[in-house]
This record gives structure tokens, sequence and C-alpha cells, in this order.
């Protein structure tokens, strides 16, 4: 079993709804089992057109997948929740899921990078993360906490997932 981290993210219709059948789906696929799920944040958008703000948490996971595995899950319940394929990057979007961190992996392979590589740049991944490990550091150790002052982005939180 690997310990992986799983941040997502909704700024159409239901955003909150949305979030929570994002991790309803998880705990769906054998293989996957949900640790713990952080509070649920209301975020400003960061990079891409003006769009409303997002809903956004993050996920910690026991898996027996493989990293790429865990991707086509998540790509398959983005497609589920209507995701569709055509959606813009970093425009508007029902569901985003991204692997944030896969064990003490390393990875850069065409279409998937781990850890993600804006982790540090974006307080709407590193609130929710650090909401659920606060000690969480990166593979080569250096802590994630230190790089939140100086990442983008508001977040408010909205409420408990629990």
């Amino acid at each position: 079993m690997v310990t992986a981290y799983i941040g997502m993210g909704s700024n159409v219709g239901d955003r909150t709804g949305f979030c929570r059948g994002g991790v309803a789906a998880l705990e769906e696929v054998p293989g996957i089992k949900i640790e713990t799920v952080s509070s649920l944040y209301e975020t400003s958008p960061v990079g891409g057109p003006p769009q409303r703000s997002f809903v956004n948490l993050a996920v910690r996971i026991f898996t027996e997948l493989e990293a790429r595995e865990l991707l086509g899950v998540c790509k398959e319940v983005e497609r589920r929740l209507g995701r569709g394929p055509n959606d813009a990057r970093w425009g508007p979007r029902v569901m985003d899921l991204d692997i944030l961190l896969f064990g003490e992996e390393e990875m850069s392979e065409p279409g998937m990078k781990i850890p993600h590589p804006r982790i540090r740049e974006r307080r709407f991944v590193l609130v929710p993360l650090l909401e659920i490990e606060p000690a969480l550091a990166d593979p080569w150790g250096d802590p994630y906490e230190s790089s939140v002052p100086e990442a983008e982005g508001e977040v408010r939180l909205l409420e408990s997932f629990a």
C-alpha cells in the first residue's frame, strides 16, 4: 500500500456537491482506501480566464494501484462527474482531480509529474493538504508549510467535510 494525496476542486454548478461526489467516487474504487479528507475551502482562481471561485479539498488515500492507474481513476471520476474532454486548461470545470503526491516517488512522464509541479505555488492546494498532514514535506525533505506565505490565491474555510 502506498500513501497518496489527491487534490480536488470544482467551480461550476454545485461545487460542494461535486467535491463530495468526487470523494464518494474514489471510495468505490477497489484498491483505494480513503484515510482522511480535509475541510472544504472556497478559493480564488489562479491563472486562466476570469471565473467563479472554486471549492477545493485534499484527500489522503492508501492505494494498491500504481501511479499511472491512479491517474486513470482520477480522469474517470472527472468524466463521470461531468468534466468534458474539451474543458480549457485552468478554465471553469465541474471537477478536477490531481495526484499531488504518491508515496516518496518522483516521476516526470508525459501527462504526469509527481510531486505535482505547482504544489508550492498554490495556496488552494497547500492549505487543505497541510490541514490533513501539517508536517508534510516533499521527497527531498523540504516542508510544504514554508511555501504558504508566497503561494498564490485566497483561501477561506467553507465547511467541514464530515
